[in-house]
């Protein structure tokens, strides 16, 4: 998967520190979930608390998410389009998404991928610098 907000086998312990660490509302990430093999967790941070929704893989590449009860299932072609929906407020979640955790390497550990340098890096700046 190459989403750069996608930290594949992130622990629970790991994904709660790397989103509570600006202490910003709305920070999130996409992990493996350690209880169920093959689903997703949109993990998202509200007032010093992640909430987890787990995102199901549907027939044909589709997903779906567990939201709030109440709110009408919806299907998405893939991750971008589900992440962007719920980027918006107001769409069934504790909060909408707005600041993306980045992983810090392509690197997915423990699936003997090799690690690539550094692409990605979380910053407390506004502006970043951009390399040719």
């Amino acid at each position: 998967m190459d989403l750069p907000y996608y930290h594949g086998q992130l622990t629970k312990r790991e994904c709660e520190t790397l989103l509570l660490k600006g202490g910003l509302d709305g920070n999130f990430l996409i992990r493996d979930s350690e209880s169920v093999p093959g689903v997703l967790c949109l993990c998202v941070s509200f007032k010093k608390f992640v909430y987890t929704y787990r995102i199901f893989r549907e027939k044909h590449g589709y997903y779906k998410i567990q939201t709030a009860e109440g709110v009408p299932r919806q299907i998405f072609p893939n991750l971008e389009e589900l992440v962007s929906k719920y980027e918006k407020p107001d769409q069934g979640l504790v909060i909408h998404l707005s600041n993306p955790i980045m992983r810090s390497s392509f690197c997915q550990r423990g699936r003997g991928v090799k690690s690539e340098p550094n692409v990605y890096e979380n910053t407390d700046k506004d502006y970043v610098d951009v390399l040719p």
